[in-house]
């Protein structure tokens, strides 16, 4: 009994100096016990060693694992600085929700985009347009409806309505329509052409030989290409072919004459090259980045078989060489097309 109350501390102390077999001494003052708590009875606690690492890893796994969203914000707690990947940009636009697909490109846009059917007395020719408010305010070509006595507009649920000429800007091969008793339509949002990359893919949606709701995709293969056309001002006779049917619309470009060759007075603007297929009717159309912003409108196409300067109506066709009209061109003539245009 005396022997175990001077083993065991919680019974008995000893005397400064004296031990019995198997008591162990008090720690040093010093490293290495020193700067450890201690348990009762002198001995250095165990000290549980933390793993960072491995904790860090489990949660970079499991954020992984439930998204980019949580990964995120478990970052932001961590502190840590990491990249982020880059989402597509988004449009403001009622209908501007596509996520980078061509397909969810079209499902979000295709409710914007119009047949046009512009006649006269020469005949009917077809183009396409988009609309950009929901009373009914719709951008074309202005070779589509040049000297039309009547046009009308087919929407994607397939009702028609007549529209009229609200302003016409030849200079820039622009035109506004307007559909009136409209107020639910699904405007496009108009995006921002300077910021189009030589590369990026794009979507055009028109009505290319009256094939209403038509899609093609394609890249833009280059920026700034000068292409002129004659100044239409609804006086002078269509081109060959019709107004709105692509392959009848003559224009100039790198030095070469095409779908017939240009005549009378000109214009000339800096266009949007893509390689997507463009073909009659395609005219007045929208072309969209693939946020399902409008970035050019469609005005002007490189027929087959027009290599040598000429294209007939039998060998008209796309071939890869299409151009539009920039979509800040459009914004920057919005007032004034419509007050009647230039």
């Amino acid at each position: 009994m005396e022997n175990f109350e001077r083993e065991n501390p919680q019974h008995a102390q000893h005397p400064q100096g004296t031990a019995s077999f198997g008591a162990v001494p008090p720690p040093p003052a010093e490293p290495p016990y020193a700067a450890f708590p201690t348990q009762e009875g002198g001995r250095p606690r165990r000290r549980r060693m933390r793993r960072p690492a491995a904790l860090l890893s489990a949660v970079a796994l499991a954020a992984a694992v439930i998204g980019g969203g949580t990964a995120y914000g478990m970052e932001q707690l961590l502190g840590g600085d990491g990249g982020t990947s880059v989402a597509a940009p988004t449009a403001s636009g009622s209908n501007a929700t596509a996520q980078g697909k061509v397909s969810q490109v079209v499902e979000s846009v295709k409710d914007s985009v119009v047949e046009i059917k512009a006649t006269s007395g020469s005949g009917q020719s077809t183009g396409s347009g988009v609309i950009i408010t929901k009373d009914g305010q719709i951008v074309t070509n202005n070779h589509v409806v040049s000297g039309a006595d009547s046009v009308k507009v087919t929407f994607s649920n397939g009702k028609s309505a007549e529209a009229k000429v609200r302003g016409t800007d030849a200079d820039k091969d622009l035109a506004l329509l307007e559909v009136d008793g409209q107020s639910d339509l699904e405007p496009a949002a108009l995006g921002d052409s300077d910021a189009v990359g030589v590369g990026d893919q794009v979507v055009a949606i028109g009505s290319p030989e009256g094939l209403s709701n038509t899609v093609t995709s394609g890249i833009v293969s280059a920026k700034d290409r000068e292409v002129k056309v004659p100044k239409s001002d609804g006086d002078q006779n269509e081109p060959q072919g019709g107004r709105g049917d692509g392959d009848g619309w003559p224009f100039e470009f790198g030095g070469g004459q095409y779908n017939g060759g240009v005549q009378g007075e000109t214009t000339t603007y800096k266009a949007i090259q893509t390689d997507a297929s463009l073909n009659p009717g395609n005219s007045g159309g929208p072309l969209f980045n693939m946020a399902g912003q409008v970035i050019g409108i469609n005005s002007a196409i490189f027929s087959s078989g027009s290599g040598g300067g000429q294209a007939s109506q039998a060998s008209a066709g796309s071939v890869g060489l299409g151009f539009a009209i920039p979509v800040d061109d459009v914004k920057q003539d919005l007032d004034s097309l419509r007050n009647g245009g230039a």
